[in-house]
């Protein structure tokens, strides 16, 4: 407690690097499957429909998992939870490796979507609490650790993969994964909810307050464009914009750099000028990027427009999952378990919908369409203010 009171505020403590190493293994863990799809999909027998299905039941495990976690959070503090889910999820690639038919295959990518959910909604609880105890926005720079973790996991997996197989890829990784939970583990900030506000904070049910649902709508909004350019980017570019191959894999690799970037530096900005300024400037540019992708000539200016985006959409999550960590009067990961669940249901189940919507307007369009969510998104901005709530 002694560290709260004074006026000195370090920007790197134990408690800050705990967290930030588990946003690295969970990211890293994502990116490490996403390159071994291919094999599942050729080991199993699943064509594109099958294999839809088997990424939906991804999806569905971390939709299921994610309230389980939050009111887990609230029982037994982030640490807990967030050590629990990371030593679970930590063999999950090796079950996807070496599964022999497609039930199995199911139960097992069910298992990781719905661990690294839950994982997902207690190291960002553990990050809410890591800023009250620190007074300082972290949030931004633990999602780009995230970001940075997936890059590292998918850039040597395919080499990985290609050069010794994907048995070995998948201990490799596993170990690897192992490593940064044991690091992190004497690091973890203990936030165990005190015993006399245990009966209080924790009503039963979901709660009566619209805010975690308003933050949540904020969230959705803002992820639906990322899911968007995550599945639908390149293809536009090469569709639409006649871009090479190559070209059109920099619609996502143009917006995940600015977005890793802006995330090292978003808790810089939103501890300068605060939560609510720095997302409504975030979502101008979001908007500014949408607009500029949708009504772009050429590759090039699509791939400007991208990278704009990334700018844009940036700290936007970040200060959503900080400010629903701190609604007054709720517990912990309740709050988060709802922003966080529909939030990500925007990456997981909107794409799906473009598609289908794309066949008959085309993509560019739905990129201009997708400016109309941020602007609505910018609306209940002043929501963002609950983020700031950590720093007092």
């Amino acid at each position: 407690m002694d560290t709260r009171s004074k006026t000195a505020r370090p920007a790197v403590t134990r408690e800050r690097i705990g967290v930030a190493l588990l946003f690295l293994m969970n990211g890293f863990l994502i990116g490490a499957w996403a390159p071994k799809i291919p094999e599942f999909a050729t080991r199993l027998g699943l064509d594109e429909a099958k294999l839809g299905v088997m990424i939906l039941l991804f999806g569905l495990g971390s939709l299921v998992m994610m309230p389980i976690a939050g009111s887990q959070i609230a029982r037994f503090g982030s640490s807990t939870v967030t050590r629990f889910a990371a030593v679970l999820l930590t063999p999950c690639l090796i079950y996807l490796t070496f599964v022999g038919n497609v039930w199995l295959g199911g139960a097992a990518i069910f298992l990781f979507g719905g661990l690294i959910g839950a994982m997902d909604v207690a190291m960002n609880a553990n990050a809410v609490s890591v800023e009250r105890h620190m007074r300082r926005a972290i949030m931004s720079s633990c999602h780009a650790f995230w970001s940075l973790g997936g890059l590292i996991g998918s850039a040597t997996g395919g080499f990985l993969i290609d050069h010794m197989g994907v048995g070995p890829h998948a201990i490799l990784a596993t170990v690897a994964a192992g490593l940064m939970v044991a690091a992190a583990w004497p690091l973890v900030f203990h936030d165990a909810p005190h015993p006399d506000e245990d009966a209080s904070s924790r009503p039963r049910g979901l709660p009566k307050s619209p805010l975690p649902w308003l933050i949540g709508i904020l969230a959705l909004f803002c992820m639906i464009p990322e899911g968007a350019i995550l599945d639908w980017g390149a293809l536009y570019l090469r569709n639409e914009l006649g871009a090479s191959a190559t070209l059109s894999g920099f619609a996502f690799a143009a917006f995940s750099l600015t977005m890793a970037v802006m995330r090292f530096a978003g808790d810089l900005i939103r501890d300068r000028f605060g939560a609510v300024k720095t997302l409504r400037s975030c979502a101008a540019i979001a908007i500014i990027g949408l607009m500029i992708i949708g009504f772009a000539g050429n590759s090039t200016i699509a791939i400007i427009g991208f990278a704009l985006c990334g700018i844009g959409i940036s700290n936007i999550v970040p200060i959503a999952f900080s400010a629903a960590g701190n609604l007054p009067g709720m517990a912990l990961g309740v709050g988060l378990s709802i922003v966080t669940t529909m939030g990500y249901s925007g990456i997981l189940v909107a794409p799906s919908a473009i598609g289908f919507i794309a066949r008959h307007t085309g993509l560019g369009i739905i990129f201009v369409g997708l400016s109309v969510l941020i602007v609505i998104a910018m609306a209940f901005s002043s929501l963002a203010r609950h983020a700031d709530n950590a720093h007092h």
